[in-house]
């Protein structure tokens, strides 16, 4: 039951077409909070694929050495940022 859940959530923001909906669908589905800290998480995430240190990432963003540590990680052995966040 979980798991379908959690593919509706993923199919219907796979709907979402346009920046204007992922701000109307996100400011129903999250606190503003949440959205910050989702941002803050995508920002370090580019920084670090830029070749950007732990220490300015930190400096730059405010991220806390811990969810820092789990973006590196998953920057480095994960699928979404690297495919997502291509410098352009």
């Amino acid at each position: 039951m979980k798991n379908n859940h959690v593919n509706k959530l993923y199919e219907t923001i796979i709907k979402l077409n346009t920046v204007q909906e992922c701000k109307d669908f996100f400011k129903d589905l999250c606190t503003y909070r949440e959205i910050e800290q989702m941002a803050q998480r995508v920002y370090s995430a580019e920084l670090l694929l830029k070749g950007e240190t732990y220490e300015n990432v930190i400096k730059e963003t405010d991220i806390s050495s811990a969810t820092l540590s789990r973006v590196s990680k998953c920057v480095k052995q994960g699928n979404g940022y690297r495919k997502f966040l291509k410098e352009d």
